[in-house]
């Protein structure tokens, strides 16, 4: 079975649907496509971007601040089940991730915090990064194969980042937010871009919105799809789609040849 998922930030879904994001869809056809940064109820959503056909939409909103963070899933096969959050109340109400069951594997879509414009969020991203990898070493307790995506806000090592030294006290490249980066793949997550093209420069998946940072490629790669390691053997492709605009984040892919 041949699965393709890609994932989006798309800095605003209403936004993105103006600029032509179901023309892309259709273009791209995915059999999953999980989103960030929606800052949207699902009620001001169009009817068509909610429930794009073939796709069936499930959604999850801040409660805490109107129009902020966000994430859905539009997916083609349908999931057992779909629920928000992370089981921690502290967390779920900035509507930040969805789980859904496939059975053969857990996908599990996330918004990840930012570190805030003076690190004022740092200690509560690095908790949230905690907390969320508690509730996925739950999941693999079980027994579970689990696809994680999303906006990780994190560059992970210098080669995921255009301009490392000049960032070395900025979050997102912070030496806390990276050694839990360490953490969580030596716990077995497999960053799947970077299991296929180890030595990748230039990767990027986010880039500011002034300077012509994106026509000079002056980028971070802080967008992901992880692995379970059992998982690993079947990943097909793991890509970035750096030419489709319409958002500071662009999409990344990952397909997997999964056995009946």
């Amino acid at each position: 079975m041949t699965l393709t998922l890609l994932s989006w930030n798309v800095n605003g879904a209403r936004a993105i649907y103006k600029a032509g994001f179901l023309r892309w869809l259709a273009e791209a056809s995915p059999d999953i496509l999980c989103l960030q940064e929606t800052r949207a109820e699902p009620d001001q959503l169009p009817p068509d971007l909610a429930q794009p056909a073939p796709f069936t939409g499930y959604w999850a909103h801040s409660t805490r601040k109107k129009g902020h963070s966000g994430v859905g899933i539009l997916s083609r096969p349908l999931p057992q089940r779909v629920v928000a959050g992370i089981d921690r109340d502290e967390f779920d109400d900035e509507g930040r991730t969805l789980v859904a069951d496939y059975g053969r594997f857990v996908l599990i879509n996330c918004y990840f915090p930012n570190g805030g414009r003076d690190a004022e969020r740092v200690p509560y991203k690095l908790a949230f990064y905690e907390a969320f990898q508690e509730y996925c070493e739950g999941l693999r307790t079980q027994g579970r194969s689990l696809i994680i995506c999303g906006d990780v806000n994190t560059a992970h090592r210098e080669v995921d980042l255009a301009r490392p030294k000049q960032n070395l006290k900025s979050t997102g490249f912070l030496p806390e937010e990276r050694a839990w980066m360490d953490r969580w793949t030596a716990a077995g997550y497999v960053d799947t871009f970077r299991c296929l093209h180890p030595d990748a420069a230039g990767a990027y998946t986010w880039w500011l919105q002034w300077g012509q940072a994106r026509e000079r490629n002056i980028g971070w790669r802080i967008d992901y799809f992880f692995v379970t390691p059992d998982l690993a053997p079947y990943i097909r492709d793991a890509f970035i789609l750096p030419d489709v605009k319409g958002s500071d984040h662009c999409p990344i892919g990952l397909t997997l040849d999964l056995p009946e």
